[in-house]
């Protein structure tokens, strides 16, 4: 693992620097989801954590590692909703200015949230050009750190501490699923689940109508799409990243995908069973344990929920629609 981004040791590191400030989330079970798979099922709920969503971990971890000068120039960085969310209260915490670009059709949830947090956004359409090339022309104006939703040591790092406290507390996995977009917290549960529990299985899961993840991993090199159609806003990237890509080919042992209505059923199900709102992206790994295309009888099974951000009505409109 001395060729890749980032070790064991960097998510210690992380885990140290985060503690106090990201919570450390509950892991529920479920007997109906145990009956309905056969195996025993450990929900990692990062829809409790701060802004909602996982992303604080690395957003955090980043930024707490800046040094002075470069806290004094702020930071940029871009996302649908939940690293936007994650930077602008990371940034608030340690006293720095952050300028976030998000495509006009985040969810407003995430957008207000985004301003609430002090965050300065600068939206963009998705389906028109590159969110780099927006973070470009703005770096260029202002100055400052970017800090990418995934493609980034640091980050990587602080979200590998989701699996770390979930194998702390539920003990050793058989198969450990979580939610892919570019990658960033596949990459970081996957170095810290291959410390703490070897033989793990590990599979990353993605929309699929984006599945670059998927192609990516079976061709051997990174796969580039156009901006998926999914109701998972928070896995519509475009690629993997140049950092990420290699931490998965070594450590991950293949990618799922799901299709948007069975991201809805896992909805519903979370909110019937376990009582809990959970965004589309934050079902991936939920709807491929349901799914029955993973064979899960016997099996003790961590099952990553990435994050809460969802309108309220249009929660309440897929899950009806189901």
């Amino acid at each position: 693992m001395t060729d890749l981004a980032i070790s064991f040791a960097d998510v210690a590191g992380a885990a140290g620097r985060i503690a106090g400030i990201a919570h450390r989330t509950p892991v529920l079970t479920s007997a109906t989801a145990d009956a309905r798979t056969g195996g025993r099922l450990f929900f990692k709920c990062e829809n409790f954590q701060r802004t909602g969503a996982f992303k604080i971990r690395g957003a955090y971890n980043a930024i707490a590692q800046l040094d002075e000068a470069q806290r004094a120039a702020g930071v940029i960085a871009y996302s649908s909703g939940n690293h936007s969310q994650a930077i602008a209260l990371a940034a608030r915490l340690l006293g720095v200015a952050a300028t976030i670009v998000m495509p006009q059709d985040a969810p407003a949830a995430k957008l207000d949230a985004t301003r609430g947090y002090g965050g300065e956004v600068v939206l963009y359409d998705r389906y028109a050009e590159p969110p780099d090339a927006v973070v470009a022309r703005l770096m260029a104006q202002r100055g400052g750190t970017f800090i990418p939703p995934f493609d980034h040591p640091h980050v990587m790092a602080g979200q590998g501490t989701v699996a770390k406290e979930l194998i702390e507390e539920a003990g050793d996995l058989d198969l450990l699923l979580v939610p892919t977009g570019g990658g960033g917290l596949l990459s970081g549960c996957a170095v810290a689940a291959r410390a703490l529990a070897p033989d793990c299985r590990i599979l990353g899961v993605e929309p699929e109508a984006g599945n670059d993840a998927q192609q990516s991993l079976r061709l051997g090199s990174i796969v580039r799409i156009e901006p998926p159609k999914t109701i998972a806003d928070g896995a519509q990237s475009r690629s993997l990243g140049q950092l990420t890509f290699p931490v998965l080919r070594a450590l991950v042992d293949g990618i799922e995908t799901v299709a948007d209505d069975e991201l809805v059923e896992a909805m519903r199900f979370l909110a019937t069973r376990l009582k809990l709102v959970v965004e589309p992206t934050g079902c991936l790994a939920v709807a491929a344990a349901l799914s029955g295309r993973i064979d899960l009888r016997g099996k003790r099974v961590g099952i990553v929920v990435t994050g809460g951000n969802v309108d309220l009505d249009r929660f309440a409109a897929l899950v009806r629609a189901a």
